[in-house]
């Protein structure tokens, strides 16, 4: 009878914006029992005083899918293997292309190597961390990196989450060949914000290099900013004060802060009153038409449509 071979384990290991004290235990565990540590030289470094007697295998930027590659037959050979990411290795990182990998070699989770995600802080709410608190209302992502993205999907996106008044995070905003991204990106921006909306420049968060610029949107052009550098821009209610950019969560629309007390018409623990149902009712009672809504809203007509068609949502359901 022959033995069966050693079954392998895969580990997606974000280490967080670099420096051991903002690493998960879980990381730091996950570098421990690994036998093989794949990564980009940088990441490396950052956790090479975890490194005891491990394999460890360095890439330049661009290899990510030859990193992916090795990462998964080594696995399957029997290694138990850390890919590393910075941040958290599902945001811009490695586990998406990992899985891709995987999936193409014919892996399921009930058959395959084992594969543990191990999440880590991300350079979108490290930066943030630094700048304030600019993301306490909605925000998104968006990475500037034309490499692998159309430029167009990428200047869609950006209108969007600009029109719709986001706080957004710009990854990957420039390079020594993509200068002008970012000036792109501002000028879809200016479209629909104030000149003078608030946006954080972060580099190399937590790092030895970090530095932390407020400026503008207006100014975003002539701010220093490279690979290592995360812009975090604003929305319509984000304000700076003593140094620090936050974004109010609305407690405003419901409370009178000063006072400690609800507003008049509102409720605590209640939708607004231009909630969901208010809204409803308000359109109702317009007597506009689905066009004329849908203009008025910036909506499209379907929606309007179906809204105006919808029962009422706080009405008890059937049976």
């Amino acid at each position: 009878m022959t033995d069966s071979p050693a079954r392998g384990k895969l580990f997606l290991v974000g280490i967080g914006p670099g420096g051991l004290d903002h690493m998960t235990t879980r990381a730091r565990a996950a570098i421990a029992q690994a036998d093989t540590l794949i990564g980009h030289a940088t990441y490396l470094r950052l956790v090479a005083a975890l490194v005891t007697n491990q394999e460890v295998v360095k890439s330049t930027m661009t290899q990510e899918l030859d990193r992916a590659v090795l990462a998964v037959e080594l696995a399957q050979a029997g290694r138990t293997v850390a890919l590393i990411s910075s941040g958290d290795s599902g945001v811009y990182g490695m586990a998406g292309l990992t899985f891709e990998v995987l999936f193409q070699a014919g892996w399921t989770p009930d058959t395959g190597v084992p594969v543990e995600i191990v999440p880590g802080a991300t350079a979108l709410t490290s930066c943030a961390a630094l700048a304030g608190a600019p993301l306490s209302h909605d925000f998104c992502a968006i990475s500037l990196s034309d490499l692998l993205t159309p430029w167009p999907v990428i200047a869609r996106r950006l209108n969007a989450a600009a029109a719709a008044d986001f706080v957004v995070a710009l990854y990957n905003p420039k390079s020594g060949r993509r200068a002008r991204q970012v000036i792109e990106a501002q000028r879809l921006f200016l479209c629909h914000r104030c000149p003078t909306t608030p946006v954080a420049l972060v580099h190399a968060a937590y790092r030895p290099q970090q530095r932390v610029e407020l400026t503008t949107l207006a100014d975003l052009g002539a701010g220093e900013i490279g690979m290592l550098t995360t812009i975090l821009i604003g929305n319509s209610q984000t304000r700076v004060h003593h140094g620090l950019m936050v974004t109010p969560r609305g407690y405003a629309q419901k409370y009178d802060l000063q006072a400690g007390t609800t507003k008049a018409g509102e409720r605590g623990g209640h939708p607004l009153t231009s909630g969901l149902a208010g809204w409803l009712a308000e359109v109702r009672a317009s007597g506009e038409t689905v066009t004329d809504l849908a203009k008025r809203y910036g909506l499209p007509e379907p929606y309007m449509a179906a809204a105006l068609a919808a029962s009422d949502p706080e009405a008890p359901s059937p049976g």
